[in-house]
């Protein structure tokens, strides 16, 4: 289950079929989107053009879990200077979670034709492959670019993607690892969506608490943490963290649609089931 804000399956055609003609010219392989408010105008391009301000861009949309847009930003931030490793790394990350992981892939071996035994970039390639099931190739890219100089907090987060997808148990280790790499919200937020991809709600909820004790006005954290509540039968909190991710962002239509199913929804044997299960 995809639960960034304003994601659909038309949306995620939209993207394979632009990257697959991606090139770095003038123009921009997500500019016929319908109905999008929230990215910059013509005149505005054109008035800032540096691959610092798309980089920033990128960044604040991919806190806010605006996954497309940070997608478009750093391939915009490429169009300028290709040689931005950070770009291409985001660029392979926005994909992977926006669900496409055969176009994570291809793009990370593209950039590591430019830039062979990146770190980052193996990271990357080893987390596509994961999301692929390819568990094998996954577990070498890791290797690789652990061994890389310089551990980064995306590697340890990889590194504890695979465990969970090799049902061992040393994710907690990887992931703490990776927040001691990185003091970075966004970190603990990141680990968060990991461990919803594999259904793992009660770890998630935890990483949110810890990127919402970082950044308490990260709204994005409290629209997750609210998510995984409810997945864990706990309304009540579900009901305020919605309430919180509505208070810093009034505009957040799926954390309102989130609280009106809520608030309209009685008893039920499952979430009955649910709550006895979970004191058990």
């Amino acid at each position: 289950m995809h639960i960034a804000r304003g994601l659909s399956q038309g949306k995620y055609e939209t993207i394979v079929s632009r990257f697959q003609k991606l090139e770095f010219n003038d123009q921009d392989p997500l500019d016929e989107r319908e109905g999008r408010t929230d990215l910059p105008s013509q005149q505005s391009k054109e008035s800032d053009s540096s691959e610092a301000h798309w980089l920033q861009m990128a960044q604040t949309h991919r806190r806010n879990g605006n996954f497309e847009n940070a997608l478009r930003f750093y391939s915009r931030a490429l169009e300028i200077d290709r040689h931005l490793i950070s770009a291409w790394v985001g660029q392979v990350q926005m994909l992977i979670l926006l669900g496409e992981y055969p176009q994570a892939s291809t793009w990370a071996k593209k950039a590591l034709e430019m830039f062979p035994h990146h770190g980052d970039l193996l990271a990357a390639q080893a987390q596509a492959e994961c999301r692929r099931g390819d568990l094998k190739q996954s577990n070498a890219l890791v290797d690789g670019a652990m061994k890389v100089r310089g551990e980064t907090a995306y590697q340890w987060q990889v590194r504890g993607e695979l465990m969970l997808a090799l049902k061992q148990r040393t994710d907690r280790h990887c992931f703490d690892k990776a927040q001691v790499c990185a003091s970075d919200a966004l970190v603990p937020l990141e680990t968060a969506l990991i461990y919803t991809h594999y259904h793992d709600y009660a770890k998630a909820q935890q990483r949110l608490l810890n990127a919402i004790e970082k950044d308490p006005e990260l709204y994005f954290a409290w629209y997750l943490l609210g998510t995984c509540q409810r997945s864990l039968g706990m309304d009540s909190a579900a009901t305020r963290s919605f309430r919180q991710c509505i208070q810093l962002c009034p505009d957040h239509q799926q954390a309102k649609e989130a609280l009106v199913q809520l608030e309209s929804s009685g008893w039920s044997p499952w979430k009955f089931l649910n709550r006895l299960f979970r004191r058990g």
